[in-house]
């Protein structure tokens, strides 16, 4: 797979940079052409940075108390947060960085010590990848039931642009990914046309098969 690999460069900023391999992938909710690598935008300091500062624009004017940081991205949202603090309408703002818990039914909660984070608060859901909209959802509707406001999407990479009235903002889309599609398993053609799967991916990597 590894030799197949082709890095991609962020319009905005040539130092913020994904990996993407062709093939046949198979996630949770989907079957997806490209397996998208972020790992040096979730693990490097200096890219990380970078690519903080490129999302963070987007957010300058736009009131944020909590960034809920999914699928790795607590280096990311550390540095977003920094970033937003320095200038723009959260310039000063002590903006907090918390991670869900997945229970055993694979839902999404917060613990009593956490939840005063997001009770009332103004709240970005920082996110790896979207690529079908039910792990957002899922977050959604998490913030939903502590009671926290939904005031912005950010992503290292989407496919979608917008869940329900609220943009998806990413460094990188399927318009940096030639042909990307994404297909229910039942009717993924490359599964009707006997194409094995390469492997099987998610936020914390890939496992070949």
């Amino acid at each position: 797979m590894e030799d197949r690999m082709q890095t991609i460069e962020s319009g905005k900023n040539v130092k913020v940079q994904i990996g993407v391999i062709p093939g046949h992938y198979a996630t949770n909710h989907s079957h997806v052409n490209y397996y998208v690598d972020m790992t040096s935008i979730k693990t490097s300091y200096k890219m990380a940075k970078e690519a903080a500062r490129e999302l963070g624009s987007t957010y300058t004017n736009t009131h944020i108390d909590t960034i809920i940081c999914l699928e790795g991205t607590e280096i990311l949202g550390a540095f977003l947060a920094e970033y937003l603090s320095q200038g723009g309408i959260n310039m000063g703002s002590d903006i907090n960085l918390v991670t869900p818990e997945m229970n055993a039914v694979n839902q999404m909660i917060f613990r009593d010590n956490t939840q005063k984070k997001i009770w009332g608060k103004q709240v970005l859901i920082l996110i790896s990848s979207a690529s079908t909209g039910k792990s957002i959802g899922r977050a959604v509707e998490c913030l939903r039931y502590y009671n926290g406001q939904l005031t912005g999407i950010g992503a290292i990479f989407s496919a979608i642009k917008i869940y329900e009235d609220t943009e998806v903002h990413a460094l990188f889309t399927d318009k940096d990914l030639p042909h990307y599609e994404n297909f229910l398993p039942n009717v993924c053609p490359m599964c009707k046309a006997g194409q094995k799967v390469d492997a099987l991916i998610n936020s914390f990597g890939y496992s070949k098969l």
